[in-house]
Order: structure tokens, then sequence, then C-alpha cells
């Protein structure tokens, strides 16, 4: 059996999307040539390449460990973090800029050479992160597979900076199996310390020219620094983690007494300077949510949305493009509400009321987290079964579903993925939030599972991870989160949902919900909406949970434009799926297909078409 298409025609219909886009547009700046003369041959350019990737992880030594390639020569990234202090980011913008002169002489004309195509992949994520560099303010990470999907304004909110994201990367990701490895956890929590300060810093210099978070964003980040300043340093994540793994390793519990130290006399009272900081922030803020309000915030948006999109869309064209979505798709839900006899109200009304149906719910109790924790489990068991009929090359796609840290849940997304290690050591972890479990009406949770998991970002990762290394580094929003609504669009095509309706309505909701997102990002950074108008419009219109998608709105404030992947990553997937039949005709098999997406990597939307036409010359001719 094989997997079944069923037709979305009301996610694409027949206006191309990206349609006239060339690569050519991207290798502008590089030198090509057609005589060979002293152009490097493909296996000069991968090694070339790798020097390149090699720059990279200096910049991004965290992405390192989490790859597992922090041995050998690269054993000395193992003991340091990205760093986040004026300095170490005026650095790694020279470095940037550095690597993308280089990458401009390189030969690249003809794409169909896998090096090549790696090299104008990497001149794409290198021009992004310069135009982005340009801005005297925030946070732009692009080239950083860990936290590049985070780039934003503001150095520090309620969705990242140090204090969320390196407690948790040294919990997850830091293992410890020797002294060496110890002493090197020890020196990342002394630059954890640094972090703190480095961007404090930063923070009182972009307060001074006037970008500042709006109020309830601040808030939010005050609430959970604030904890973390409060906290006794004994019981911190960051040592008790520590302290755990030595034990697990039989390792002299002594080896703590460093990091204890380093958490009470200089962690603690740089969270106690940032907390500080975040206050005076407070007294400058407005409640305007979108980036708008503070100088130069319109460009920064546009660079926002052409970095989170891989594509020149206008702000008004996505908006619009987000209400015929909504009215397409739920006009297929409204379909299976009149079967299910749900009727009367909108469709947002009606699915808000379900979300509330008692059989829908788990407990809100340590004990319903773990009912709702083994039934994710229970759709990835399943799902997996079915992956032989979507893809004629299979991975392992090692994965564990975990709980968001309840320290930081109050500001995390809803759900999220991590990647596991290139060798597979370290599984990929699905991370879901249950700061309230009655966010996650149990229709929701099997497309959630799709995306996060399985075929979704960590199946999709796996694949990643058997390319060069200057693809596994670089990864591309709207790729990615296009991908993993993909994913979602699978497993309803291969039946997932065939015996359960109220499943495929959840997986109807979360490309609605995916389509809300476009109008409510560019309805706040470039229509002016407020907050309350937006959480007001996606909840009428959607039928979400209240509190998590207040949640939600609050995150398109600190991330503009990373929303706006997702759905314009789909409808390119889609536009290429319909090419490659409409090519291939009876050739045209779409686990091969499926194939050629995940195998060719993480690419901008302008060089997908590139991979997609060389799979069907490769088909024609087998």
């Amino acid at each position: 059996m094989v997997m079944r298409e069923r037709r979305m025609t009301f996610e694409f219909g027949r206006r191309e999307f990206l349609g006239g886009v060339a690569a050519v547009g991207l290798l502008g700046g590089c030198r090509v040539s057609d005589s060979g003369a002293g152009a490097a041959s493909a296996g000069d350019l991968a090694k070339k390449l790798e020097g390149i990737a090699n720059g990279i992880l200096g910049d991004f030594p965290e992405v390192a460990t989490s790859l597992g390639i922090d041995k050998g020569p690269r054993a000395p990234l193992a003991r340091r973090l990205y760093d986040r202090t004026p300095a170490g980011v005026e650095a790694r913008k020279a470095n940037t800029s550095k690597r993308l002169s280089e990458l401009k002489t390189f030969d690249l004309e003809d794409l169909r050479v896998p090096a090549k195509l790696d090299g104008a992949v990497a001149l794409a994520a290198h021009q992004t992160a310069i135009d982005g560099d340009a801005f005297p303010f925030g946070d732009q990470v692009t080239l950083s597979t860990d936290i590049g999907y985070r780039s934003t304004p503001y150095v520090v909110n309620q969705m990242g900076g140090a204090f969320i994201e390196i407690p948790d990367y040294l919990d997850s990701k830091v293992m410890v199996p020797n002294v060496p490895m110890a002493t090197a956890y020890a020196d990342r929590v002394e630059a954890y310390a640094r972090n703190l300060d480095g961007e404090t810093e930063r923070m009182a210099h972009d307060r001074g020219i006037g970008v500042v978070a709006p109020d309830f964003v601040i808030d939010k980040a005050i609430g959970m620094i604030g904890a973390g300043a409060a906290e006794d340093p004994a019981r911190s994540v960051v040592l008790t983690s520590f302290q755990k793994k030595l034990a697990e390793a039989k390792l002299d519990p002594k080896l703590a007494d460093r990091v204890a130290a380093t958490m009470r006399d200089k962690v603690q009272p740089a969270l106690q300077r940032q907390l500080e900081e975040l206050k005076k922030h407070r007294s400058a803020a407005t409640h305007d949510a979108g980036a708008w309000h503070f100088k130069d915030g319109d460009a920064y948006y546009a660079w926002a949305l052409k970095a989170s999109t891989t594509t020149d869309r206008s702000p008004d064209d996505i908006h619009r493009l987000g209400l015929e979505q909504v009215k397409a798709i739920q006009a297929r839900m409204e379909t299976i509400l009149q079967k299910q006899g749900i009727t009367g109200g909108t469709v947002g009304e009606r699915m808000a009321a379900l979300g509330k149906r008692p059989d829908q719910l788990f407990p809100n109790t340590d004990a319903g987290r773990q009912q709702l924790l083994a039934f994710l489990n229970g759709q990835v068991a399943g799902i997996r079964l079915k992956m032989p009929e979507a893809f004629a090359t299979l991975v392992p796609a090692k994965l564990e579903i975990v709980r968001v840290p309840p320290s930081i849940e109050a500001g995390a997304p809803g759900g999220y993925a991590a990647a596991g290690t290139i060798d597979g050591s370290v599984p990929g972890r699905y991370y879901i939030n249950l700061r309230d479990t009655a966010e996650w009406p149990k229709f929701s949770l099997p497309t959630l599972t799709y995306h996060e998991g399985i075929p979704g970002h960590i199946w999709q990762g796996e694949y990643s991870n058997r390319a060069a290394l200057i693809r596994s580094l670089l990864s591309f929003n709207s790729y990615s989160e296009g991908w993993a609504l993909y994913a979602e669009q699978i497993a309803d095509e291969l039946g997932m949902y065939d015996d359960d309706p109220f499943g495929q309505l959840g997986y109807l909701q979360s490309s609605s919900f995916r389509a809300c997102r476009l109008v409510v990002d560019t309805g706040m950074h470039a229509k002016r909406w407020s907050r309350e108008k937006a959480i007001d419009w996606f909840v009428k219109t959607n039928g979400d949970d209240p509190a998590s998608i207040t949640g939600e709105v609050e995150r398109y404030c600190a991330w503009p434009g990373q929303a706006c992947g997702y759905k314009v990553g789909h409808l390119e997937i889609l536009r290429l799926r319909d090419k490659a039949k409409q090519a291939l005709g009876g050739k045209f098999d779409v686990r091969t297909f499926n194939d050629a997406l995940v195998k060719g990597g993480g690419v901008p939307m302008t060089l997908l078409g590139n991979v997609i036409d060389q799979y069907i010359a490769a088909t024609k001719t087998a």
C-alpha cells in the first residue's frame, strides 16, 4: 500500500507561489567560470566549505556539542558558549563578513554539483545574516542551527536569552562522562555568567536608542528572571543536573564545587543585574506590540520577514494570503463538523466548545500530564509503522518526548523540537508545554506530534545529519517549518485520521492556526494591530484556548516574522509537488519525492526548486 494523496487544493490552488524566483539571483556576487580556469574542483570546494563550517562552529560552539562533534580537533569548543557580550557579537559579525567574502569567490554556477549547491546554500545564509547584522540592536543569530529561528530585536525577552537557553542546554545537551568534560561543563557555567552581563550591557545600549520590548513582553521576562535571581543556587538546574551527571558517571562529587561557587558568586549576581536592567526597560516601555514602534522597526520587520520566509513577499501579500487560507481551510472543517452533528455558530466557536468537552481533556494534574505524554508516545508508535508508505529511504528517528521545564514554561512555546546528535548517541527531543493541560485537548495532539516528531522535525533532522557538515549547520525557518506542516499533511494522507474525525479536525485547525499566524504577525508588525486585537481575532477565528493564544501572540512580538515561515514554506512544497507530478506523470512516486525533499537538506525556498528540478530530471532518465 502506498501513501494516498488527499488533494489539498484549498492550500494552494492554481496560483504559482514562488514560481519565477531564480536561484541565480542568489549568486549575483559570486565569481562564475565556464572555462574552469582557476576554479576549484568539487573536492577542493568541499574542503573549503568544511573550513566555512568550522568557522560557523567557532562562532556558535554549542552547536558542535548538540551535534556530538565536539571531539578531536574540535574538542576546545566543548568548553565554550556563543559569546553574547558586545565584543563577542562584533567579532561574530566580522567573522560572518569574512566568510561571505570568501563564499563570493567560489565558482557556484552549476548547482547540479552537490558541493556547489552546498556553497549556494551557505552563501544565501551568510547574506541573510549580514543583512541582519546591519541593525545595531537585538540578537540576529540566523547562522546557529540551535537558536537561529529566534532572531529578535530584543536581546532578552520571555522567549529567549541566556537565562532561558543556557540552563536547558547544559541540562539536555551536555554530557559529563569523564573529568575533562566535567571541567568543560564548569568552564561553560563561567561563560554563562559572562554572557548574562554581556546581554545586560547590550540591553542598556538598546534602551539608549529606544529599542525596548512591549510592556507585556518585559513583564513576563521580569517574572522569569526574577524567579531565577531569587532561586537558591544550590537548587538550580545547572548545578543539580551537573551533580546528577557526575553521580551517573561515578565521578568525584567535589567536581561540582566550582559550579556551585560560580552559580552563587557570579551567575546569581549577574541575574540580579539583568533584572534591574529589565526594570529600567519596563519604565520606558509602551504597550505597542509591533516592531514599528521603534526607529528602523519597519526595516527590521522587512528583514525578519525575508529571513523567516526566504522570499520577498510583502506584509500586505502575506496578510492577504493568510485570510484566503483561513477561509479555504475552514470550509473543509465545516464539512466535517456538519457530519459530526456539530452545528450552530462559527467554526471557531464550535472548535472552542469542542476543546472544552471533558472527553477531550486530560486532568491538569501530574497524573494527567503523564497520561498525556503516554498518549503522545502512542501516536509516535502508530505513525512509525506507516513511514514505509511515505518514504523510500528510512531513518531510525530516535525520539524522546519530554515536558518543557517548568522554570521556563510561562514564556515557552507550546511545543518544539531539538535535534539529536549526528551519531545518534543522543536522541532528538520533542518538548511539550504542560503548564495547563487544558491548552491541549486530545484532538489537537496527534498533529502536533507529527509536526514536532515523526515525520516532522526529528525525522527530517536525521536526513540533514547525513549531509555535508556545512549543510548540517545551516537551517532555514521556512524550509524546516514548511516541512513540518507538510509532515502533518503526510499523516492525513496516510490515513491516520480515517477513524478519528476529531483528530482530523485538530489537524485542520492546526493548518488554519498557521494561516492565522500570517494574518496576526503582519497585523501587529505592519498594520499596527494591538496585542488585544490580535488575541481577540485569533481566538474568535480559530477557536483556540485564549491562554495559549496569548502566549502565541506575545511570541510573535518577540520574534517578528518567524511565525510566517510555516505556511509560506508549506505552500511552496505543495507547488513543487504539483510541478513534479505534472512533469513525471506515471513516473511520479510520492515516496521518492518526499525523499528528495528531506535528502536535499535545508535550503532557502529560492533554492528548493533547484533540488526538485534535479529530482525530476533524474526520475525521467531512470
